[in-house]
């Protein structure tokens, strides 16, 4: 294996984890002091995170030899963010996020999820994958709106790197948007003095109320929201692991993170695409290698959480530009595979809409629902079409 080849992936890996930890740090600190963490609790439990989900990302990708990416739960993080205060405070929530690592590794060990996971078809994974990227791809559009003359600068290195060299174009975006916010001087959303991480420990309590209130949704938004995409992004590029292993592995890093104040670390849905995408590499047995070093920077900067959250909060926008341009070969890639089939392409459209809406339901993400709905869609497809009509081009 030559250092050409290792590093377009290690590249990858690098971006994937600035991309993942800079677009949702903020939700998850909202989610966590939402139900009663302080920020001392709050910054222990991203730190917590932080390095659980890149620990996990390391072992599940050395041990598969597939680039799978490992992330705290954002749909969960927002829920617990709309949820508020459950009655017992942190210490009720963080043993409701004990039971969501059990629920994780009881859903991990069933194994009827693996069979339900691979009857998923293609095209609707595609879909959802497309679904999924499209806000994200959007940001570029919506930076140029807000900060024209900062957006533009990154583009334009991005463009101008593409026609040279793609592999190395998302890389120079994100060393422009550094330097973009540097020069800036970041305009921190966070006291520095208050969020830089120490393990905070919190003794959990059980109670019936966090549980339903707190653990039910929150594991339910996780399987929906992150696990079940993630698996179906990873599927969508040729890779096919043992669901059941996975889930059970987050689970047991979920059950580490939980006393640190972290809620759920899950497989990765939107940046998993950065990994396993041939960008990363055009070999798909070196891709797991960008997962990897996906985790390892997510290590790094979950020790470094109080700096680069300060940091990386002075221009939110800049940092979601540089991942929607990131993004935009496998929005593509995504797209052409889920209309190929003109037999599935309504489902895929109908998974592709529900999906990019963002429609929540009973705090589960389009993602899930997506899914469902293409589905139904596919199975009224195929019931109400003749065997002629199946064969028609």
């Amino acid at each position: 294996m030559t250092s050409r080849s290792v590093a377009q992936p290690i590249a990858a890996g690098v971006v994937t984890a600035f991309v993942g930890f800079a677009s949702s740090f903020a939700v998850i600190l909202k989610g966590l002091t939402a139900v009663g963490a302080t920020d001392a609790e709050a910054a222990s439990g991203l730190m917590a995170l932080s390095i659980a989900m890149g620990v996990a990302g390391i072992v599940l990708s050395l041990a598969s030899r597939m680039p799978v990416s490992a992330a705290w739960s954002t749909p969960g993080a927002a829920l617990l963010a709309a949820t508020g205060a459950a009655p017992g405070g942190f210490p009720a929530a963080v043993g409701a996020f004990l039971v969501v690592g059990l629920l994780l590794i009881s859903a991990g060990l069933f194994r009827p999820f693996a069979r339900l996971v691979a009857a998923i078809p293609g095209p609707l994974a595609n879909a959802m994958l497309a679904g999924v990227l499209f806000g994200l791809c959007l940001k570029p559009i919506a930076a140029l709106i807000e900060a024209p003359f900062s957006a533009t600068l990154i583009v334009l290195a991005w463009l101008i790197v593409s026609r040279w060299k793609r592999t190395y174009a998302t890389p120079l975006a994100a060393l422009v948007d550094g330097l973009v916010i540097a020069a800036s001087g970041p305009a921190a959303g966070f006291d520095l003095a208050t969020i830089t991480p120490r393990p905070e420990f919190v003794a959990p309590t059980f109670s019936l109320g966090a549980i339903v209130g707190i653990a039910a949704p929150l594991f339910i938004v996780t399987m929906a929201s992150q696990n079940l995409p993630g698996l179906a992004v990873l599927g969508a590029y040729g890779y096919r692991p043992d669901p059941g292993r996975l889930v059970w592995t987050t689970g047991a890093f979920s059950l580490a993170a939980a006393p640190f104040g972290g809620h759920a670390v899950n497989l990765s849905s939107i940046t998993a695409a950065l990994c396993a995408s041939p960008d990363a590499s055009a070999d798909p047995a070196k891709r797991w290698i960008a997962a990897a070093t996906a985790g390892a920077t997510y290590v790094i900067f979950g020790l470094l959480a109080g700096a680069v959250t300060a940091f990386v909060s002075g221009a939110p926008i800049l940092v979601e530009a540089v991942a929607g341009l990131a993004l935009l070969n496998p929005f593509g890639s995504a797209v052409h595979n889920a209309l190929a089939d003109s037999q599935e392409r309504e489902a895929a459209l109908v998974t592709f809409l529900v999906t990019a809406s963002g429609v929540t339901i009973y705090g589960v993400g389009g993602a899930f629902w997506g899914l469902l709905a293409g589905g139904a869609v596919l199975v009224l497809t195929r019931a109400g079409a003749s065997p002629l009509n199946r064969q028609a081009p």
